[in-house]
């Protein structure tokens, strides 16, 4: 009988072998076996990179990976069977007869493991890592990919695809994440295969033996992550990839675009009629129709004759200004950008060094090679055309890249910051690296400002330069709720900032499927409505007066919510952690929440558990998980580690915030820069166990929080002590709240010891204002908030000191 490491090399299948040789590092170990060369580094306690290559050398992918290995305490035991790579988290096992890794926890109990026949293979230039099979393992993310939160029995591809009214169940799109994480045995890791060719992830699908990961080419590189929680392993991901920077406010509010709106007059009047029907609004886009025939830096002359005073009129209104770039430069004498971009070698080129052309909306395109530093810089340059115009933001689309007839030729070449590669290595990284260039370009032509950058296409670390939404999608129910799952997934992967086009990008959505995705939208962190050219009016006042006020209502429920927003995104900024958050992080081992019926549930900002329900349907199931659970629109509480039935007519979007949740809200306001009433609105609820929430408040637009020009501050509820402690105000940008507001959910309040207290303890004004009255009074079957009533509040002044409330 053949021993495995004989087998290795007797069939098409090329496994590593055993290994012959292998010496201590710096970081790690490194080695050689019978048909490969090896290296395992330790990053960090929580993170092992492992780099296996026919090659002596590796090449790795130098654009998703920002940090460098942390000076971390290691171990190494060797026997002979095995080396043991300890640190205070993880232990590695590096089998020798033949090479195969088995990872475990401190504990020693097993994570993840080889399947040690196959391990690392190879069948030609394709490379794959074979893992066994463990009882009952979950296995979710890999960013923007459809189909259930658990995809264990599902394969995938990564491979940026442009696709136009995708099923709820294609593959691929528009984006690769090659990052998932495995949950099983109350124990989670996360697995980053960085490598930017077409790769395949298999989670057990057409075998019973293992799952895998493999790549078309190059190195088989991916990092391993283990940590008590699913949240610490994605904030592991994120210190390897990056977190997003804190985006400007404005980005946070409601965005209107359509493919396309023209002439100026109709953007001025969409503009004007979003503030004559009181719905609040920061953005309009503009799509390629703003172009001279659909050329990328250009305003058409007739339909856009004065552009510069078309936005300047917008932002007297308060509105910011979106506009699309698209990467095909069209190949026309005295087009200024194409002679350049010739001129200086920025185009991507066949290997006998002409210059590759795609059709796309302007005809015959070169394509500037973003992986090149220059012609990054000359993007950047060449954005000073939009800038002069008074273009707030820009929207990266069409950067798969995409082009007619959807099959780019795999042998032209792209420089790669050097390393000169075919299309094969670098399609994946191409949207990436043109949504690096708008953001680099935006801080050059205004470096006090804070770019919002939107894309299409992108890789693992996107986050660091872009928002992110799921494509052309299609206008029914199945496609709401796969938006959410994408969005969520993305979450799950490190990208944030991320939505969909609520409506539907293409079809025509009724009235009832408009009105819930707009209510499903208001808690999602990217809030945007588009559809396409030759449908219907999609507006949220062009169907109709019931509509219209759902719409509206659910668009001031998110300015509201704002402060809770941006405070959410201040701390996704800084942990990676998402702000649309898959129950699989908090509730990670609840089967529950893998069921097809609540999969689609997800925490907003931490604290409200949104529940996504069809438009037709009036009644729905809810899962609640453990804890306590207050319905946002009566406070009816419920005990959670249950399922209940929630009515769900079109206004009322089942929503629950989480016992002891800590919610800040402000006053009706037009857009993000409007002026407040001056209130701060704390909203605590009852609950079992105290709980925090970080406050943040900056000028939501420039750079000086970087240096300590904001107002944060530490709140503190423990509900059944029943104090509240504000802690003193950190930075020095001054609180656009003069005045803090406390509503008390879910429990009594005695009168008496608050305004005893306004001396003893609290040392400012207090006003028992008995009930919370704020709300327009509109019908009931309009008004999503109609049921709140006899909520107490105490108000104090915002003084930058600390604040002790006690209630009992």
């Amino acid at each position: 009988m053949k021993s495995a490491s004989q087998r290795s090399v007797s069939k098409q299948n090329l496994a590593v072998g055993k290994v012959n040789f292998w010496k201590k590092t710096e970081r790690g170990i490194s080695g050689e076996t019978e048909h490969a060369f090896f290296q395992l580094t330790v990053y960090a306690d929580h993170t092992i990179r492992v780099q296996v290559s026919r090659e002596n050398s590796f090449s790795g992918n130098p654009y998703s990976v920002i940090a460098q290995p942390a000076n971390t305490e290691f171990t190494i035991t060797e026997n002979e069977d095995k080396i043991t790579l300890r640190t205070s988290i993880i232990q590695c096992e590096v089998n020798l007869q033949p090479f195969h890794l088995s990872f475990l926890d401190s504990n020693g109990n097993s994570l993840n493991q080889d399947d040690p026949a196959f391990a690392v293979s190879w069948l030609g230039t394709e490379v794959t890592n074979y893992k066994k099979v463990q009882e009952d393992e979950k296995f979710i993310g890999l960013g923007e990919k459809t189909g259930g939160l658990n995809r264990a029995g599902s394969a995938y591809t990564n491979w940026n695809t442009d696709y136009f009214g995708y099923g709820v169940g294609d593959d691929p799109l528009y984006m690769s994440i090659p990052f998932y994480i495995g949950v099983h045995h109350e124990r989670a890791y996360g697995i980053f295969f960085d490598n930017t060719h077409k790769t395949i992830f298999n989670f057990g699908a057409s075998n019973n033996r293992f799952i895998y990961y493999s790549a078309d080419d190059g190195d088989m590189d991916y990092y391993f992550f283990h940590h008590e929680t699913v949240a610490d392993i994605i904030q592991a991901y994120c210190q390897l990839t990056g977190t997003m920077e804190l985006p400007p406010l404005w980005s946070l509010g409601f965005q209107q675009c359509r493919y396309s709106y023209y002439p100026d007059s109709e953007v001025l009047t969409l503009a004007k009629t979003f503030r004559d029907k009181n719905m609040p609004a920061d953005v309009i886009y503009l799509d390629i129709h703003h172009m001279d025939k659909y050329k990328v830096f250009t305003f058409d002359p007739e339909k856009f004759a004065d552009p510069k005073g078309m936005i300047s009129q917008l932002k007297d209104m308060g509105f910011r200004v979106v506009i699309i770039m698209d990467p095909g430069i069209k190949t026309e004498e005295g087009y200024t950008p194409y002679t350049e971009g010739l001129a200086k070698d920025l185009f991507v080129k066949y290997p006998d060094g002409s210059i590759y052309e795609g059709q796309v909306w302007p005809g015959w395109c070169a394509f500037p090679d973003f992986t090149k530093e220059e012609t990054r810089t000359w993007w950047a340059e060449q954005m000073e055309f939009y800038k002069n115009a008074g273009v707030d933001g820009y929207w990266t689309d069409m950067n798969e890249p995409a082009s007619w007839g959807q099959f780019t030729p795999n042998l032209i070449e792209f420089s790669y910051e050097g390393e000169e590669v075919s299309h094969r290595k670098a399609r994946n990284i191409y949207g990436f690296q043109m949504a690096r260039s708008a953001k680099e370009g935006a801080e050059f032509q205004n470096p006090e400002e804070r770019a919002f950058v939107l894309t299409r296409a992108g890789f693992s670390g996107i986050q660091r330069y872009a928002a992110a939404w799921t494509g052309d999608n299609v206008a029914s129910d199945e496609h709401m709720l796969a938006g959410i799952r994408l969005v969520n997934s993305l979450g799950l992967s490190g990208v944030s900032f991320a939505g969909y086009d609520v409506g539907g990008f293409a079809g025509e959505a009724s009235k009832g499927l408009f009105a819930r995705w707009m209510s499903v939208a208001a808690f999602a962190p990217f809030y945007r409505a588009h559809s396409m050219i030759n449908s219907n009016d999609a507006e949220p006042w062009a169907f109709g007066e019931e509509v219209e006020e759902i719409s509206r209502n659910y668009m001031k429920l998110r300015y509201r919510l704002l402060p809770t927003i941006y405070s959410s995104f201040k701390q996704s900024a800084d942990t990676g952690l998402p702000i649309s958050r898959s129950l699989a992080i908090d509730y990670s081992f609840d089967t529950k929440i893998y069921e097809s019926a609540f999969q689609n549930q997800y925490l907003f900002c931490d604290q409200l558990l949104v529940v996504p329900v069809e438009s037709f349907k009036e009644i729905t199931k809810v899962y609640l998980p453990k804890g306590d659970w207050y319905y946002l629109f009566d406070d009816q509480k419920h005990v959670g580690n249950q399922v209940i039935y929630q009515d769900c007519p079109l206004n009322y979007l089942p929503v629950y915030v989480k016992g002891s949740a800590i919610l800040a809200l402000q006053s009706d306001i037009s857009h993000s820069t409007d002026t407040t009433d001056g209130i701060l609105q704390l909203h605590v609820y009852q609950g079992q166990e105290p709980n925090s929430y970080l406050h943040y408040e900056d000028d939501g637009i420039s750079k000086a929080y970087l240096e300590g020009v904001y107002h944060s501050r530490k709140i503190t509820w423990n509900p059944q002590e029943g104090t509240l402690q504000i802690e003193a105000a950190e930075g020095t940008y001054p609180s656009k709240f003069e005045k803090i507001a406390v509503y008390i959910h879910g429990r009594e309040v005695n009168k008496a010891l608050i305004q005893e207290q306004s001396t003893e303890v609290v040392k400012e004004t207090v006003a028992f204002l008995g009930k919370l009255t704020e709300f327009d009074p509109l019908p009931e079957y309009l008004h999503p908030y109609y049921e709140i009533k006899d909520v107490p509040c105490i108000q104090v002044s915002n003084t930058s000191e600390a604040i002790v409330i006690h209630l009992q």
